[in-house]
């Protein structure tokens, strides 16, 4: 018998894996830790569905990247030099306000989650939640949906987790 964590992670990779076909989502790696941009990016590069159209390692060139390249989905940290995730997420939704935004980050402290989610971004993931948790986080935020770590929708922060 698999757990419902288990189950909605082989849901989301059957998902993924039946949307191979389909248009490719144009992603937008921004992370100021390479192991952590190496990492995720490997997770992306197993679905033909998803690719990576740039990557930034501060917040001031994730928002000028994203307006450059309009990626259907943003992919960040909060941690950023430079420029704070949630600035850059702030000032992303102008630049491109077609893309969509998934903090995927180490912080869970929640007066940061919920300035994050108040941002207007889809989603909040722990990183040490990414392997079972990140492709159900990026399905979610793609269909318009709010997805939060299931750690964090334990302690009352809103989403489809």
């Amino acid at each position: 018998m698999i757990s419902i964590k288990e189950e909605h992670s082989v849901l989301a990779d059957k998902q993924l894996q039946d949307d191979a076909g389909r248009a490719s989502v144009r992603i937008l790696l921004v992370d100021d830790l390479e192991p952590f941009r190496s990492v995720t990016a490997s997770i992306f590069k197993k679905y033909p569905k998803f690719q990576i159209v740039g990557v930034a390692v501060d917040g001031q060139e994730a928002v000028q990247k994203a307006q450059e390249l309009k990626p259907d989905l943003v992919v960040m940290d909060i941690g950023l030099p430079k420029l704070s995730g949630i600035e850059a997420a702030r000032q992303i939704r102008s630049v491109s306000p077609d893309s969509k935004i998934l903090f995927f980050t180490g912080n869970d402290f929640p007066q940061i989650v919920r300035e994050a989610l108040e941002a207007g971004t889809g989603g909040y993931v722990i990183k040490i939640d990414g392997a079972s948790e990140l492709l159900a986080a990026v399905d979610a935020v793609l269909q318009g949906r709010r997805y939060v770590s299931k750690g964090l929708a334990d302690r009352g922060f809103l989403g489809d987790s």
